[in-house]
């Protein structure tokens, strides 16, 4: 129970990792927000962990690009649960054009895509932030990726119809960087920030690329969202309070 009774907020908590983030933190004894723009897709989910989970678990519509969305959610869980202990920032904003080629990404798509995913993390990081200043402390998660920190490795792709897009590395690396910014900046205020920075997520890949891969990592290759979410909860409870200002990077070798 190593976040008991901690109220940790996860944006884009529909999705793959944000549902193991959910789970995990529940089971860590914690209370779990998941918000999410699109929150109807996973009904299901959302009754299961009400069920299993009963005062320890509250889903809510989020956009992390309104102010005023993300300041109605502050107010409703503080009003709810007496706090907020923690925001995990693992939305994944993109429009319908993302994942092109270079030379067939445009202006508008490239800074479209960088506006809502980057500058989503800043205006929830300022907003709870600013939270977190008024209540003396806090915690700040950002979720990068180790094409953050590193080149693509375009050779993985070969024959297979994926590719990294240029806005994936732009973005992570900004928010690495913007995860430095905030940690210097709030750190009088006992308000922590770090950047968690998972390597490739199992996700029903082609073979090829599983295989290609795997070629550059140690024992396991690509993660399953466990292997994130186990880092996670150390980053949100107490063990990790010295801690601000890193990146984790959790990718089996991969960018060794």
């Amino acid at each position: 129970m190593i976040l008991e009774n901690k109220v940790v907020v996860v944006t884009g908590g529909a999705g793959l990792l944000g549902k193991a983030f959910i789970k995990e933190i529940l089971i860590s004894g914690g209370v779990a927000i998941l918000t999410d723009i699109k929150i109807s897709s996973i009904k299901g989910f959302i009754n299961k962990m009400n069920r299993d989970y009963p005062n320890h678990f509250y889903a809510t519509k989020m956009d992390i690009t309104k102010k005023l969305s993300i300041n109605s959610v502050i107010k409703i869980i503080f009003k709810k649960f007496g706090g907020i202990d923690c925001l995990v920032n693992n939305a994944y904003p993109k429009n319908k054009n993302f994942g092109k080629q270079v030379e067939d990404v445009s202006y508008r798509d490239f800074s479209d895509n960088l506006s809502t995913h980057v500058g989503g993390y800043f205006l929830t990081s300022q907003q709870f932030g600013i939270f977190f200043k008024k209540h003396k402390g806090g915690n700040i998660i950002n979720m990068g990726s180790v094409y953050g920190t590193l080149p693509p490795r375009f050779q993985i792709y070969k024959n297979t119809a994926m590719t990294l897009p240029v806005e994936y590395s732009s973005i992570k690396a900004s928010i690495i960087q913007m995860t430095k910014y905030f940690a210097q900046y709030f750190k009088k205020d006992k308000i922590r920030v770090n950047c968690l920075s998972p390597g490739g997520i199992k996700d029903n890949q082609p073979k090829a690329f599983v295989s290609a891969y795997n070629s550059f990592c140690s024992k396991k290759g690509m993660l399953d969202p466990n292997d994130v979410a186990n880092t996670l909860i150390f980053l949100i409870s107490d063990s990790s309070k010295f801690i601000t200002g890193q990146n984790f990077i959790i990718d089996d070798g991969f960018s060794l």
